[in-house]
């Protein structure tokens, strides 16, 4: 949701499949795998909505990068930065450890969609078979771990997500493309096509003289939180979500661009070109997006650590999920799907009725059929036909 036209410019996607292997010469100059962007609602495809938007499809409000949201105040104050094993009920005033005072330090959140979902056991056994900074703690839905350049003080964090997703803190890109090649593609499960792979990306800024915010896709907060995972797993949470939803967004502009027309060539020709089988594939294709979104995802739900985590921490999500528009995204998206399937019931209801009209019209042929041949019998034995 940052930086889409540098984004552009740029591939993270690893190479999923190890054959055919290419040479080194070709290797080193090979284009990387084409993927889908995601950009924010403001500028989510310019040239595709004139096309894509049915008649009587509502059309998603555009986001305002620029809005100011302020964060939870008591961000101002240091959090408890609690051990794997400490209870996240402590108060959320303790004092950090002092870290090195700053004016400013910047970096980026990179958040990758690229499976359906991940496979826990696999990845958190090659996590620890890496060492102890590569899985910190695992939490329900997430795994938190670290990543250090050999030779680099520098410090990155990196949070998996069961549902397919993955957000890293400090990283570069070649090093985020190293994470996911040796450790997310091996333990992928039903990896999203090329087509379909949503990349974010925002930016942290730790200023210790400003108010904890986020606008303009960058979230300002306090140097000395700056090793509080909690907080950084708060907000990856939500850039989590919103690039899930994204996925669910593009296959439903997709189903969009492919019903568009019906209505308009219903209206002017009295047909549908779709047969019964297509509109049923179609009803089938809305509904399970639906269902995946509104029943089998993590999408709309609160997630579990937020039951235990102090009460900053789910404020912290939610202000964050009110920056990325979650709900209101999540509304224009089941209004779409409400749309689409009013669209095609009333195709299903077309082609029935063209049906039943068309076994009317046979039975009354039957009819008229048996009637001839009735009355042919009749004069064939009052002698009127068949006698020279």
């Amino acid at each position: 949701m940052l930086n889409r036209g540098k984004d552009k410019k740029q591939s993270y996607l690893p190479v999923r499949s190890p054959s055919p292997q290419p040479s080194a010469s070709a290797r080193g100059s090979a284009p990387p795998l084409q993927r889908r962007q995601s950009p924010a609602p403001d500028q989510k495809r310019p040239k595709q909505q004139k096309n894509t938007i049915a008649p009587g499809q509502p059309a998603p409000g555009p986001r305002q990068r620029e809005k100011f949201v302020s964060l939870p105040e008591e961000l101002q104050e240091p959090l408890l930065q609690t051990e794997p094993s400490a209870d996240l009920s402590h108060s959320v005033f303790e004092d950090l450890p002092p870290v090195p005072e700053q004016s400013t330090t910047r970096g980026r959140i990179t958040i990758y969609c690229i499976a359906e979902s991940l496979n826990r056991t696999a990845l958190e056994k090659r996590l620890r078979d890496q060492g102890p900074k590569c899985l910190v703690q695992a939490y329900p839905d997430v795994l938190y771990g670290q990543f250090q350049q050999p030779g680099s003080e520098a410090m990155g964090d990196i949070f998996y997500f069961d549902y397919g997703c993955v957000v890293f803190w400090g990283l570069d890109q070649k090093q985020e493309q190293q994470v996911l090649r040796n450790v997310v593609v091996p333990n992928e499960e039903n990896p999203l096509p090329p087509s379909e792979v949503e990349i974010d990306e925002f930016k942290f800024n730790y200023v210790a003289n400003e108010r904890p915010h986020i606008q303009n896709d960058t979230i300002t907060i306090n140097p000395r939180l700056s090793n509080d995972h909690h907080l950084k797993m708060s907000i990856s949470f939500a850039f989590s979500q919103s690039t899930k939803l994204c996925t669910f967004e593009e296959r439903v502009v997709d189903i969009v661009a492919s019903t568009k027309d019906l209505p308009e060539i219903l209206a002017t020709t009295g047909k549908t070109p779709l047969s019964r089988k297509q509109i049923a594939q179609l009803i089938g294709k809305v509904f399970i997006q639906k269902s995946a979104v509104n029943l089998l995802s993590t999408v709309l739900d609160t997630p579990e650590f937020f039951w235990s985590a102090p009460d900053t921490m789910q404020a912290l999500y939610k202000r964050v999920c009110e920056y990325v528009e979650l709900d209101d995204r999540v509304e224009v998206l089941n209004n779409r799907f409400s749309v689409l399937q009013e669209l095609l019931d009333m195709l299903r209801d077309h082609q029935n009725n063209f049906h039943t009209a068309r076994l009317e019209w046979i039975v009354i042929w039957l009819i008229v059929v048996e009637v001839v041949v009735g009355l042919f019998e009749c004069a064939s034995i009052l002698g009127w036909v068949g006698h020279a």
